[in-house]
């Protein structure tokens, strides 16, 4: 066997040593925990509310803030390493990145018009 596939070889026994060990944690871990069903464990539970048809309730305003987190967190991916090599990209980057942050700033002036961003 060559080095080549020995090297393989080294990372194929470690993938299926951490899946024995997760296994035998599961497994360990049914067969000592207690088992006791009851139906009140089973009901559809929605943020301290009783569901209400079978459809539990939800403001439409929590999944406007999750886009809104997701917007700026990708923005955050998107600026550091572009801050980073600043002085090597050039005056063409700066300005892509210019267009960029005023695009995503206009979305954040819509949001706010719009008055997502109030909780009462």
């Amino acid at each position: 066997m060559t080095d080549y596939y020995r090297e393989y070889l080294a990372v194929a026994v470690l993938i299926g040593a951490g899946l024995a060990m997760v296994g035998g944690m599961l497994g360990l871990g049914k067969l000592i925990r207690p088992t006791r069903p009851q139906p009140q464990k089973y009901v559809t539970y929605e943020a301290g509310s009783d569901p209400v048809g079978g459809w539990g309730q939800s403001n439409v305003r929590y999944y406007v803030y999750a886009l809104l987190f997701v917007m700026f967190d990708v923005e955050a991916v998107f600026i550091f390493p572009w801050a980073v090599r600043l002085e090597t990209l050039g005056v063409q980057s700066l300005i892509s990145m210019i267009v960029f942050i005023v695009i995503l700033a206009l979305g954040l002036v819509y949001a706010w018009r719009k008055g997502v961003l109030r909780w009462a």
